[in-house]
């Protein structure tokens, strides 16, 4: 019995080594082992692997674990020296020494169960099967290659996508369907990938996929679930439904002219399909976005009454599909391809040697770099044949020239185009000699591009091209010369880039992205696709929520300022009420306060050591001057003004009366330079001097404080009092004499009107601070 106790042990401890192995080797990465970035070079991978070496040597290294790590050590660098290696590395995530991770893990796992001769058949599940991962193992997806391949492709096709799983029973039901469809679609060109969620979970998250199986289109990097049932026809459907509706136009006799003389507006050629399916093939609609940017697609349905007349014109047979490729002249097609049964590799030859117009306008830099390519080497040289021509509606005679002359070019190393004049002023005038006789006229231009800064070497006809006999032999000759001597074009020249002629203005632009992001958030809205949508979601009701929060702060602050601008007989029936009496005991400070009242206690030689000599760092007390005569109303008025600072657990407020403690006043007032009158300065007026209204910032610890002036009357320059707003005259004459006990109750409170605004600035710590060298007794 302990044999067997011991065997079942030892049978557990190799199971748990073998699993150990296989995470050890499926978190296997070069990079981190040898300490480079994914982009260093050969020579730093060279560097970092000589050093690691040298130091994690079982030789040289006596750690248990050096052997391990010099094992790693040189494996990281087996893969990432070998730019196939790494290359298979980077796209699928393993070095390719197998045929993938799924692979590598049945291998292992089998290994495991046969040396513990456990039945074959008993592991046989169709999840795990042999078959099942030679169909999806051709396509599997991983982060990096679905990011650097997947999505900029998808602007040329569109992808169809399968998330699976292991233990997938609706993975399974789904494959026979899934593999015809394979079969199909890959044929018409569309891309096909399969993303393990289990092994490439970042990729499923980025997709948005939270379920297997589940099936997604890609286009244009956009991400597009299939929600119906898993049939041929309907992913045959959904593919379709993917690609934009404007890509082929249906055309018959009464708008065939129209759609093939489009194509000096266009600048492109024009392609005709002839067929008598009354749908358009999904094959024709495939190519015609793969080549949206170079052709415009039509299509002809040859079974409709209204097609007779066009399928005359150009003798097409009708119990054969034809394409028609028409560039400058729409009498006679440049190009015909006729066949039954039409596969994708024919009809992309086809289209591909005539992408461009015989001379093709240049409308934009990327049209230049592709029909006039850089000088590679002397073997490779590229000439371009420029007209620069004014903008006409119809065609000039000059141009019509240039282009017989350019249908009868049969030199491979030359391309015909021409350019506006007025619409690329810069580049033309780069290449027109100075002159008044090539003023207004065409002009003919040979020029070889040298790099992609824009220098090139060139030469100008020396006449003016007007499309005489003559001038096509003169041109003529000079390609022939140019043949046997390249030094012929003996001018140089730095070209501006090409301004973008086709591109749509900003404002199209704008609500072209604006319809695509709303059709985008209307088709999430109705499926399953939350968590994607979650963010947006949050967006919009946060901004719900600000916005009426907005509406109902401004809603009560009018409200408050109506009552502000009321007439004086109700503002004095609103005291009568006692609307806003400050509560000024600690009883009332437990309770809620009401708006506009506030927790004020008096300054006195009992409180005055808590509330200013040790009030706490940070903390300030904000003190109130006022009288007897006029303590009622400058309290209320003082509550509202601070009511809104109130929610600070820093500031402290408080009230001082002036008839008990006025010499502790005029000593602090002594530090605020001009603020108060010097000892020295007796007069009769001086015990006279109104303080009331006065408001100090005191700051108990670090000995300052900040100091605020009311305005004495309406009339009077309407003057915020502040630290470093003072006034050293202080109003004398008149004023001097004056006290409050004369002034109503509403310009009492008027001298507070400007409170808040100070307030405001001594939280920006904007004030200036005037400071004690410590605080006087209050008697």
């Amino acid at each position: 019995m302990e044999v067997k106790k011991l065997s079942i042990s030892w049978q557990f401890l190799i199971v748990l080594v073998l699993i150990l192995q296989i995470l050890s080797a499926l978190d296997f990465d070069p990079y981190r082992v040898l300490g480079v970035s994914r982009t260093a070079s050969q020579a730093d991978i060279k560097k970092a692997y000589k050093k690691l070496a040298r130091e994690w040597h079982p030789d040289k290294n006596k750690d248990p674990g050096a052997e391990d790590k010099f094992i790693q050590i040189s494996k990281a660098y087996e893969i990432l020296s070998s730019e196939e290696k790494r290359s298979h590395y980077d796209r699928y995530g393993h070095a390719g020494e197998s045929q993938g991770y799924q692979k590598q893990r049945e291998y292992r796992f089998r290994h495991f169960h046969e040396n513990f001769y456990f039945d074959e058949s008993f592991f046989n599940f169709p999840f795990n099967s042999e078959r099942r991962e030679s169909i999806d193992e051709k396509y599997l997806l991983y982060f990096s290659y679905y990011v650097n391949e997947v999505v900029p492709d998808s602007f040329r096709k569109p992808y169809l996508i399968k998330i699976t799983s292991d233990w997938c029973f609706s993975c399974i039901h789904i494959e026979p369907v899934w593999k015809e469809v394979v079969q199909e679609l890959e044929g018409l060109g569309v891309g096909i990938g399969v993303v393990h969620a289990g092994y490439e979970r970042r990729l499923a998250h980025h997709l948005g996929a939270h379920s297997t199986p589940s099936i997604l289109g890609i286009i244009n990097g956009k991400v597009s679930f299939f929600h119906n049932a898993v049939v041929q026809e309907n992913l045959r459907q959904f593919v379709e439904s993917l690609l934009p509706g404007n890509l082929v136009e249906k055309v018959t006799n009464k708008n065939y002219v129209q759609f093939l003389s489009g194509w000096q507006q266009e600048n492109k050629p024009h392609v005709l399909l002839f067929d008598q399916t009354p749908a358009v093939p999904l094959l024709y609609k495939l190519t015609a976005f793969a080549y949206k940017d170079y052709l415009s697609f039509g299509y002809v349905y040859m079974g409709l009454r209204g097609a007779e007349e066009i399928t005359r014109q150009y003798n097409i047979n009708s119990n054969t599909p034809t394409i028609l490729v028409f560039k400058e002249h729409i009498n006679k097609p440049a190009d015909v391809i006729q066949a039954r049964g039409m596969k994708k590799q024919a009809i992309d030859n086809f289209i591909a040697q005539n992408k461009y117009l015989l001379a093709a306008r240049l409308t934009n830099q990327k049209l230049f770099h592709e029909l006039c390519p850089v000088k590679r080497s002397h073997r490779q040289r590229k000439y371009c044949v420029v007209l620069l021509t004014a903008e006409a509606t119809k065609l000039s005679k000059p141009f019509e020239a240039f282009l017989s002359f350019a249908l009868a070019n049969t030199q491979d190393t030359v391309r015909f185009v021409h350019v506006y004049s007025n619409r690329q002023h810069e580049f033309a005038s780069t290449l027109i000699p100075d002159g008044e006789a090539f003023q207004g006229k065409s002009v003919v231009s040979i020029l070889e591009r040298r790099n992609t800064g824009g220098r090139v070497v060139y030469k100008t006809l020396e006449d003016p091209w007007t499309g005489s006999e003559s001038d096509k032999f003169i041109l003529l000759s000079y390609l022939d010369q140019l043949r046997k001597d390249p030094a012929l074009l003996s001018s140089e020249a730095v070209l501006p880039d090409l301004t973008d002629e086709l591109a749509p203005v900003f404002l199209l632009r704008w609500l072209y992205s604006a319809a695509d992001y709303i059709s985008y958030c209307w088709s999430n809205m109705f499926y399953n696709n939350w968590r994607e949508m979650m963010p947006l979601l949050s967006l919009i009701f946060s901004g719900l929520f600000v916005l009426f929060g907005t509406v109902m702060v401004q809603a009560f602050s009018e409200a408050s300022d109506e009552r502000e601008s009321s007439p004086p007989g109700k503002e004095d029936a609103h005291e009568k009420a006692g609307k806003a009496e400050p509560s000024f005991t600690k009883e009332n400070s437990s309770k809620i306060p009401k708006k506009g009242f506030v927790e004020v206690t008096e300054l006195t030689d009992v409180t005055y050591t808590s509330n200013l000599v040790r009030l706490r760092p940070g903390h300030m007390n904000v003190v109130l001057i006022l009288s007897n005569s006029t303590k009622n109303s400058l309290l209320q008025r003082f509550a509202f003004e601070v009511y809104t600072f109130t929610g600070s657990n820093c500031l402290h407020f408080s009230f001082l009366s002036l008839d008990k403690h006025r010499e502790w006043l005029e000593y602090l007032l002594e530090f605020a330079q001009d603020a108060a009158p010097i000892p020295n300065q007796y007069d009769k007026h001086f015990m006279e001097r109104d303080y009331t209204g006065y408001v100090l910032a005191l700051n108990g610890h670090k000995k300052y404080f900040c100091l605020f002036k009311p305005q004495k009357t309406v009339e009077e320059e309407e003057a915020l009092g502040s630290c470093g707003d003072l006034d050293s005259s202080l109003h004398l004459g008149e004023s001097r004499g004056k006290s409050s006990h004369g002034l109503g109750s509403r310009a009492i409170k008027e001298k507070l009107s400007k409170l808040s605004l100070w307030m405001e600035r001594l939280l920006e710590g904007s004030l200036q601070r005037f400071y004690i060298p410590s605080w006087p007794e209050l008697d």
